[in-house]
């Protein structure tokens, strides 16, 4: 699957256009996860995407102080 093909299955069950590459990005792991694409096609995804400015969010822990 191309990245212009997540964009076009994007619309169609979104009716509306990604704001951004994150948002495909997001959308590429919720098919990933629910098995409607494989490891491999995730992969080609993501490597696309990020190349193209996507990035995956970054989770910081904070520490509870004692």
């Amino acid at each position: 699957m191309s990245v212009n093909e997540l964009r076009n299955k994007f619309i169609a069950f979104k009716q509306y256009e990604p704001e951004d590459g994150n948002e495909l990005l997001d959308f590429a792991q919720q098919k990933y996860l629910r098995g409607e694409i494989s490891i491999t096609e995730y992969k080609q995804l993501i490597r696309e995407l990020e190349l193209n400015g996507a990035e995956k969010p970054y989770f910081s822990i904070l520490e509870e102080k004692a």
